[in-house]
């Protein structure tokens, strides 16, 4: 049951953080950013991506991690970069913003697909959900939206990652495909988590508690 509830789980501690801080004038996310960066990146590294080059042909599965990189860019067009911690508020805007609404959700479907009971990618969803959801949520507490908005996107929001991984367990579903996807997943992951790590620091200069959390991320997912 952990594959669908610690999903869950990170969007509603995302909620609580926003909820304790969207008074304050700034919430400072970006070590936690580089944490869940290096930790969702090193399980790909270490989980996803050998499992799936064993399953697919290898130039097959290149294919399919680049498409999951432009896929990525192209959602970043109408997210704005929300999946890794960039939302622009705009307090006068008052028509909901169904274009973040809509890349947030085929993001977290996708990365639904590759957990399943035997791997640990469901934890690096978790951290990676976690500063995401506080982010788009102290968005949407500081907007004009009405509460019945906020509720009904965050909750289908909530939704789209156990979504993914229920039909990617229960659906009758190819391994091709599966594995097709997850290649896909990979290169989405690969963008998130590369740009989070080269974005979270200051110009060119050296950030020791950014580099601790990066080492504690990669060390982690290694010891999984």
């Amino acid at each position: 049951m952990n594959k669908f509830l610690l999903p869950i789980l990170a969007v509603i501690i995302g909620i609580i953080i926003a909820a304790l801080t969207k008074n304050k004038k700034s919430f400072n996310t970006k070590l936690l950013l580089s944490f869940s960066g290096a930790f969702l990146l090193a399980l790909t590294l270490f989980e996803l991506l050998p499992e799936v080059y064993h399953h697919l042909n290898t130039k097959l599965a290149g294919l399919y991690i680049m498409c999951g990189i432009m896929l990525q860019i192209i959602l970043e067009l109408f997210s704005k970069g929300a999946e890794h911690g960039h939302v622009h508020k705009d307090k006068k805007e008052t028509n909901f913003p169904w274009l973040l609404f809509i890349s947030l959700c085929i993001h977290s479907f996708l990365e639904g697909f590759p957990i399943h009971e035997h791997n640990d990618i469901v934890y690096g969803i978790l951290i990676h959900k976690i500063p995401i959801a506080t982010i788009v949520s102290l968005f949407l507490l500081q907007s004009n939206y009405s509460k019945l908005q906020i509720g009904v996107f965050l909750l289908i929001f909530t939704a789209m990652t156990p979504l993914g991984t229920l039909i990617s367990n229960t659906a009758n579903l190819s391994e091709m495909f599966i594995n097709s996807v997850n290649a896909l997943v990979i290169g989405i992951f690969f963008h998130i988590a590369t740009t989070i790590l080269f974005e979270t620091g200051d110009g060119h200069k050296f950030n020791l508690s950014k580099f601790i959390s990066i080492i504690l991320g990669v060390g982690i997912a290694y010891l999984m």
